[in-house]
């Protein structure tokens, strides 16, 4: 018997091994994380909704002498404790989003998964936050066009709450490039061509704070609770 899910490219597998002890044989079972199957249902950059400090995984070589790891555990309690960390991420409906009024459908996404809305606003981005924003980029040949593509019209800021809401947000938007992000999700469905991708989100919990933190200004993050809450988590 053999139960398989996915984290990353590896996969944890439910295993039966078969161990002899004084001329007799126990069967025993072992959770281990493996790196042999090629199923993949999360992307790299989906595990960034799991903060660093938690040490999800432990590795253990199964010789002591092995210079290659060939399997090893989940300290499961710490799993547990990450799928229950509450996050913050910063989505923004780009100008042409908010020009072919996607500005509901893409909320509407967001609310029907079960997410808090803590900030909302119209801005009109002047260059300076922009280039800020995306200073990762601006090496880049193609940073002078982002920056005036972002400060061409208004956006839609919002900051979303929830637990897993960096990597769920990954999901619901899809893939950079429209052509490669699954029917379903937001530029899969929205969108056609990398260069107007309808909206941006987060792609790690301390990057969420720190774009909440820099298109928000004091005051304009609500924290309330929903009454649908107790519906939601256990």
């Amino acid at each position: 018997m053999e139960a398989v899910t996915a984290f990353g490219g590896g996969s944890l597998c439910l295993s039966s091994s078969t161990s002899t002890l004084r001329s007799h044989s126990e069967s025993s079972c072992s959770l281990a994380y493996t790196h042999k199957s090629p199923i993949r249902s999360l992307h790299r950059h989906d595990l960034a909704a799991f903060p660093s400090t938690s040490h999800l995984f432990s590795y253990y070589p199964s010789r002591p002498h092995a210079k290659t790891l060939t399997k090893s555990h989940i300290f499961l309690p710490h799993l547990m404790a990450a799928l229950e960390q509450v996050d913050e991420t910063y989505i923004m409906v780009k100008p042409d989003g908010v020009q072919r009024g996607l500005v509901g459908e893409i909320i509407s996404r967001f609310e029907k998964k079960g997410f808090k809305l803590t900030g909302l606003k119209l801005f009109q981005c002047p260059k300076d936050l922009a280039e800020e924003h995306y200073k990762d980029l601006n090496a880049k040949p193609f940073f002078p066009k982002l920056i005036e593509y972002i400060t061409s019209g208004p956006v839609v800021c919002m900051a979303w709450e929830g637990v897993g809401v960096v990597a769920s947000a990954r999901k619901l938007i899809g893939s950079t490039n429209p052509l490669q992000a699954e029917p379903g999700t937001i530029r899969g469905d929205l969108a056609v061509q990398t260069g107007r991708n309808v909206v941006h989100g987060s792609d790690s919990p301390e990057n969420g704070k720190r774009e909440i933190a820099l298109w928000f200004k004091e005051g304009e993050i609500c924290q309330w609770t929903p009454a649908q809450e107790p519906w939601l988590r256990e």
